[in-house]
């Protein structure tokens, strides 16, 4: 994944390696699901975020399943390894919040004004920015992800308006998302108790980065760069994406148009 980020020159990754390891038991069972754990933004002397996975994740129900509990494999296989990993670490999360340290983004940016718009939002919008230089099976199952996320922006405040029942929402994700029935029954628990809104932000978050870049990409034709960009928007922290949009129409694009001018003028030699 790095090596495509060089490449093709996404965003500007730092010098040390990212921190990825394997989930304990107890963490599998409070948290079912890859994920970041950010590193200390407050009086951070050094300690980085790290990306934990969970192999095994045990999980209530099921017919058959011995002692009433089974596991489920939606995540723990090799092809849903390079969008997890796009989305959880690089570069998504993990770099997301190393720049705010190493940028020095205030608390006020990075801490205080944090919302789950702008930090899934950049999750799933660094999974698409990497999609296209994955293998093919890599790439079903990031448009596998992308469609549970479309999933959640309509299933959770349709099962808060009480017009969808929980168990329709499950079959739902079963045969239209083709979730395993615990991973569909997880997500509907996540939507009706764990965190109620939460899940509708990150396809939401998605739409409005990619209407960010689309609309710089409009204002600066061919020179538009797509790594300063991306490193720009970072260094901005976690703002809501209508905040950091400004700033992109008020400091970047200028800045853009002006760098494009001065390597297009005349030499005076």
């Amino acid at each position: 994944m790095e090596d495509i980020i060089r490449r093709e020159k996404i965003l500007t990754l730092p010098k040390r390696e990212a921190r990825i390891r394997l989930a304990s038991e107890a963490e599998s069972a409070a948290i079912p699901a890859p994920n970041m754990r950010p590193p200390r933004l407050i009086g951070n002397t050094g300690e980085m975020g790290e990306f934990v996975l969970p192999l095994k994740v045990p999980t209530s129900a099921g017919a058959g399943a011995a002692g009433g509990v089974k596991s489920f494999d939606d995540f723990t296989f090799e092809a849903a390894s390079w969008t997890l990993t796009a989305h959880e670490a690089r570069p998504g999360h993990e770099l997301q919040f190393a720049a705010v340290i190493e940028k020095g983004v205030s608390l006020a940016r990075a801490l205080f004004a944090a919302n789950s718009t702008n930090i899934e939002g950049w999750g799933l919008y660094a999974e698409a920015e990497a999609k296209p230089y994955e293998p093919i099976d890599g790439q079903l199952i990031a448009l596998q992800h992308r469609l549970m996320r479309a999933a959640r922006a309509f299933l959770d405040p349709d099962l808060q308006a009480g017009r969808i029942t929980p168990d329709t929402a499950t079959r739902f994700l079963m045969d239209e998302v083709v979730l395993s029935e615990p991973m569909a029954k997880q997500e509907v628990d996540r939507y009706t108790f764990w965190a109620p809104g939460q899940a509708t932000s990150y396809f939401y978050g998605y739409v409005r980065w990619m209407q960010l870049k689309a609309e710089t990409e409009l204002a600066l034709g061919k020179s538009f760069n797509r790594l300063r960009f991306h490193d720009f928007l970072l260094a901005q922290g976690t703002l809501p994406p209508w905040v950091i949009s400004q700033a992109v129409v008020s400091e970047f694009i200028p800045a853009e148009k002006a760098r494009s001018s001065a390597a297009s003028a005349p030499s005076t030699n």
